[in-house]
């Protein structure tokens, strides 16, 4: 067998149906052979955004992969790369690479070394002998600690090599960690000895599962929880011990209750300082549960570490609790109600926007309309950088696991549109949905074709401001003198002529039918993209 084939091969027995790539790399026409799916984008980086979704929905389940020409496609795909590193998913990036002779000579692009900064673990396979070895270790780096992608490069000397004959693929397995029981007895003491605990959730509970958990402790011990961006939808958002998702805009019970809090509880989370992430006050007893040990006392002090699985941590932490003092915990049952009235007046400061009829449309408006029309347990939705992340965590009402793909440590325009793709091909019977401004289609926007092309049948919100609206503080005198805020196009007509369902939309009144009519297109098979022109809304929730 071939190393090209060995590679397919092992990609079979560990679960991989589908292949993104861009051509040329050899692994496309094997892989083809054996029946995995190959879908061919227009650019690396929607390719690798692509494979990046499809780890998240499946939870590390189903590894998405990539792969992509030596050179120049290795290059394009850097992007993608950091991407996912930024944001903790597993995804394995299969790069050709350089003929031997010529992969460590300028000016030629080595993967293996441009690229170890930005992945868990970056190995090329030098020789068909090697092979076996080296996919062993990927596919166990894939499945194990902290998620991140693996990069695998493939000179394209290699592709033809012969593997040794009585090799034989035995497909990874992962191993979890649980915390040590002394120091979940710590932790238990503290968390249930606090008079105003919050949960802050992260990504970490998506990959391991662990919603029934956190759930349980939440309801059991009456602790409010909030959730990072990665981490939303972790915890039901219409529970009423939510707080909502915190990120650069939040709702108002989240910043209430994290300076109100004695104990912070962060599960499954790095607490990572980026300005795209609630900010993390001073002065509070922490407690944080993470599996990378990396992360403790990395951004924020902490008291008590505990180093684990978050699923097991959850388990650990609730029967370390179990028969200590609930005094507090049912002190707290007041709680939901002040969590409601927090919610309701807050609600009502921004109805104005909510529910605006007025003509440039106001993005809110359509948040507002769409999270009211949709059913939530057959939906999955993202947003790309700017103004649409700022405008949809907050008002956007998670209530089911792994339905909402949150992202924001690092802010690549055109993001959203191949995390929403990507979701269809994991959900292909669920409504995946992306939220953008007309600054990121500049970037990713041809891909609407790959869509089309590979019958991806995504909604696509687009809010067409004729401009970089965000910037509009920032850049004053470049915009009076140059308009250098100033873009334009009619993007529907692109999705018409791309084959898919396209609309531009102007009147407030015609929201909800437009919304309406784009969800059929898609259900017809068709890709939709409605336009929305809005006007320069910059306002966020950040009290």
């Amino acid at each position: 067998m071939k190393v090209v084939d060995a590679i397919a091969h092992a990609m079979k027995a560990e679960g991989v149906d589908v292949l993104f790539a861009y051509p040329v790399n050899p692994l496309i026409e094997a892989a083809a052979k054996i029946d995995i799916r190959t879908i061919i984008v227009r650019q690396e980086r929607i390719g690798l955004h692509m494979a990046d979704a499809y780890s998240r929905l499946s939870s590390g389940d189903k590894i998405g992969v990539f792969c992509m020409q030596h050179g120049p496609g290795a290059e394009n795909a850097f992007g993608g790369v950091a991407q996912a590193y930024s944001e903790s998913v597993p995804i394995l990036v299969i790069p050709a690479g350089f003929p031997r002779r010529l992969a460590h000579y300028y000016p030629n692009f080595n993967s293996t070394l441009n690229m170890q900064h930005i992945t868990k673990w970056a190995e090329p396979i030098t020789m068909g002998k090697a092979a076996p070895e080296v996919l062993r270790r990927a596919f166990f780096q894939l499945r194990n600690g902290r998620p991140g992608p693996v990069l695998l490069e493939v000179p394209v000397d290699v592709f033809g090599e012969e593997v040794p004959d009585s090799w034989q693929y035995v497909p990874s397995f992962s191993a979890k960690t649980a915390p040590a029981p002394v120091d979940l007895e710590k932790a238990a003491k503290v968390l249930a000895g606090a008079k105003c605990p919050v949960i802050y959730a992260g990504q970490g509970v998506h990959y391991a599962k662990a919603w029934p958990e956190l759930k349980h402790l939440a309801e059991t011990w009456n602790i409010p929880v909030t959730t990072s961006i990665e981490g939303k939808s972790a915890f039901p958002e219409d529970h009423p011990l939510s707080l909502g998702s915190g990120g650069r805009a939040n709702p108002r019970p989240v910043k209430h209750y994290l300076e109100a809090a004695d104990v912070i509880f962060g599960i499954g989370c790095s607490f990572a300082l980026t300005g795209f992430g609630v900010q993390m006050p001073k002065n509070k007893t922490i407690i944080h549960a993470t599996l990378d040990p990396m992360d403790l006392n990395k951004d924020v002090a902490v008291q008590y570490g505990l180093i684990g699985d978050a699923k097991l941590t959850l388990a650990g932490l609730h029967s370390a609790m179990d028969g200590l003092d609930r005094t507090n915990a049912e002190a707290r049952t007041q709680q939901f109600e002040h969590i409601a009235e927090l919610k309701n007046a807050w609600l009502s400061e921004w109805m104005p926007k909510l529910t605006n009829n007025e003509a440039p449309i106001n993005p809110y408006r359509v948040i507002w309309e769409l999270n009211n029309l949709v059913d939530k347990a057959q939906t999955v939705i993202t947003h790309d950088a700017g103004s649409p992340r700022d405008q949809t965590t907050p008002f956007w009402e998670s209530t089911s696991p792994l339905s909402y793909i949150g992202w924001g440590k690092t802010t690549q325009l055109g993001y959203g549109l191949g995390l929403a793709m990507g979701a269809k091909v994991a959900e292909p019977n669920k409504l995946c949905i992306n939220v953008w401004g007309d600054a990121a289609i500049g970037f990713t926007g041809m891909d609407f074709e790959t869509a089309v092309r590979e019958r991806i049948p995504i909604l696509s919100i687009l809010f067409n401001n004729f401009s970089m609206a965000i910037e509009i503080p920032i850049m004053p005198v470049s915009q009076e003198k140059y308009g250098a805020i100033e873009i334009s196009g009619h993007y529907a007509d692109m999705a018409k002529a791309f084959g898919g369902y396209g609309e531009r939309i102007t009147d407030p009144n015609d929201i909800v039918a437009a919304l309406q009519r784009g969800i059929e297109a898609t259900k017809s098979g068709k890709p939709a993209l409605l336009e929305f022109i809005t006007d320069q809304e910059i306002t966020i929730s950040n009290e």
